[in-house]
């Protein structure tokens, strides 16, 4: 085997806020990754609208910065356990990774999933501890978890003898000793040449490359991301394509393009362990092998875990329908979804019996809600039902359900009400850690249903201040029913516009959801009651005037603030009855069946 010395592709593996993407601004910073005089914003790798709102990294995302001569292609991988297909490829493009832990918090469950990950696939890793700068920084004892963690994870003795740097991310400085001078990142550059390899390759053998990426141009078309593992290919070349089913397909490349920075650049010729984009690729799906249309050879395919969440997309039925969006034809939001599926491997679309409605399977609900925000700011409107799990059934017919491992850190005070929630939901405790300073460190595992629409309720029981995170342990026999809503909701009876009078007299009867001059419609939720049973109300109800009152007395009545739904919220909060309505404007929720008497009737068959 050959290396190939003047490269290197690193993947940079963190759990969520420990600063990777920060890390990344200060390496581009200082590794030429910028022209002189271009300007730059904070988290430049962040370019989505959500990504910048949430301070998440949701897609994986490639560069390249140079350093000595020896060009580093940079893939900065999502935290996020609902996003692990990103990490997955991106992981067959790298050939080694940078592990970021925060000096704090330590390795935290996500830093798990994806250094599992990792090392599964034998690459060697740089350890970063960073924000050193903290002032509850406890880098000693979190290096001792991270070994913990490596020897929990059964790393190899090559792997355990990793190198370990100090860094302040923000700063964009790294030592190797924590007393060291502070100055810059090139302690880093030199840790990656060193301790990561070039991309290995076979000089003896043909083209061949691993497609672990889809993105889409307006102007090329479908465009295939991988790294290059053997030989050289050409731009215009005429190439072959190897999918599932193993038969070689003709292709032509039209264009080759390369990371340079932010950019990509085009370029004639490209060479091994390169991290590629071929434009001009149009059958092409993720795992597929691109090679010469004279010796095609497949190379083994990406395999990427299972969906563990369904959820029920379908097109806007209720009355407002199409006054807020620009799309709202089932054919469109079929596009869009299969567009979907080609950039993202972890999301899968299949037809129902409705032929409006579709079944779209990912990870998890937080990825569900992403897709669903990214689309209703597309112009979209859609209604959706609450995301279920996906069960499976072993060979003696047993129902399994995923479980999750919950990680859970929170105030003393606070440990009962958590216990005693995860434990209607079906959790079972594994480990509880009292270090003496007041806070808690508890260990479960949950079905994962357990958690959908727990994170709410979670962070209002612990004031705010409780730390969860969980990742799939796998899949278990199905643990039992559990209530997943104690109340019931206020159902609008007629249509019309909501009016103060109306809604003062609903107040007693749980919270509102609607103000006044909101429109609504038969078969709209209103409210949450207080009690378990649905309510149907009148809430455009006003009130009948005599002439024997002062003027303006009556108008004046104060209304409790509503409360306002969250696309999340509101995705945990219907049950299986109800659809939540989304459109660029509003989130509405409502029934699936809008009329009060067809409702009564389903209600009536199912008693008898």
């Amino acid at each position: 085997m050959h290396y190939n010395d003047s490269l290197r592709n690193v993947a940079i593996i963190a759990h969520v806020d420990h600063g990777k993407t920060t890390l990344v601004d200060a390496l581009f910073k200082q590794g030429g990754g910028l022209r002189a005089g271009q300007q730059m914003d904070d988290r430049v790798m962040d370019n989505m609208d959500i990504e910048r709102e949430r301070g998440i990294t949701i897609a994986a995302k490639n560069c390249a910065v140079s350093w000595n001569g020896v060009k580093i292609n940079i893939i900065d991988t999502p935290g996020h356990a609902d996003f692990g297909g990103e990490v997955e490829r991106s992981l067959s493009m790298t050939t080694g990774a940078i592990l970021l832990v925060d000096s704090s918090e330590g390795p935290l469950p996500q830093t798990r999933f994806v250094l599992r990950k990792t090392l599964e696939a034998g690459l060697p890793v740089v350890v970063v501890i960073n924000k050193i700068d903290r002032k509850d920084a406890r880098p000693e004892e979190v290096l001792n978890e991270i070994y913990d963690l490596f020897i929990d994870l059964d790393a190899s003795e090559a792997q355990l003898e990793f190198p370990v740097l100090y860094a302040i991310g923000r700063q964009g400085v790294a030592m190797k000793n924590i007393d060291d001078e502070q100055k810059d990142l090139i302690p880093l550059f030199e840790a990656i040449l060193k301790h990561i390899p070039g991309p290995a390759h076979d000089p003896g053998q043909p083209f061949q490359m691993l497609v672990a990426d889809l993105d889409y141009s307006d102007y090329l078309g479908r465009l295939a991301v991988g790294r290059i593992m053997h030989g050289h290919v050409h731009s215009k070349e005429t190439l072959a394509c190897i999918g599932e089913n193993g038969k070689p397909r003709a292709l032509r490349a039209t264009k080759l393009q390369v990371y340079d920075g932010l950019k990509l650049a085009e370029v004639e010729t490209a060479a091994p362990g390169d991290i590629v984009v071929l434009a001009g690729i149009e059958d092409v799906t993720i795992g597929d092998t691109i090679c010469t249309s004279t010796n095609p050879r497949a190379l083994p395919r990406i395999r990427v875990d299972e969906p563990t969440v369904a959820m029920r997309f379908g097109i806007n039925t209720s009355p407002l329908a199409g006054r807020e969006g620009k799309i709202v034809q089932s054919r469109a939001i079929r596009d869009r979804l299969e567009k979907e599926t080609l950039r993202n491997v972890a999301v899968r679309v299949e037809d129902t019996a409705d032929r409006d409605a579709f079944l779209v399977k990912g990870r998890g609900e937080f990825q569900m809600a992403i897709l669903i925000e990214t689309m209703r700011r597309e112009g979209f409107e859609l209604s959706v039902g609450r995301p279920e799990v996906i069960l499976r059934k072993d060979e003696d017919g047993k129902v399994l359900e995923p479980i999750e491992r919950l990680y859970v850190d929170c105030d003393e005070v606070f440990m009962g009400v958590v216990t005693e929630k995860l434990a209607q939901r079906k959790g079972r405790m594994l480990n509880c850690v009292n270090n003496g300073t007041g806070r808690v460190r508890l260990e479960f595992t949950v079905p994962s249903r357990g958690l959908i629409g727990y994170r709410d309720e979670f962070l209002t029981d612990t004031k705010g201040t409780g730390i969860m995170n969980s990742y799939l342990e796998g899949y278990e026999e199905w643990r039992g029913d559990f209530p997943t809503r104690f109340s019931g909701s206020i159902v609008a009876d007629r249509s019309g516009s909501a009016v103060a009078y109306a809604l003062f007299n609903l107040e007693p009867r749980g919270v509102l959801f609607v103000e006044p001059g909101n429109p609504v419609y038969e078969g709209m939720i209103v409210g949450e009651h207080n009690r378990d049973n649905d309510i149907d109300v009148n809430a455009t109800k006003e009130k009948k005037l005599t002439n024997m009152r002062a003027a303006g007395k009556d108008e004046n009545v104060i209304l409790t603030p509503v409360r306002r739904m969250t696309l999340e919220h509101a995705l945990h909060f219907v049950r299986e009855d109800e659809l939540v309505e989304v459109t660029p404007q509003s989130i509405r929720l409502r029934k699936a069946e809008l009329s009060a008497q067809k409702r009564y009737q389903i209600a009536g068959r199912r008693k008898g």
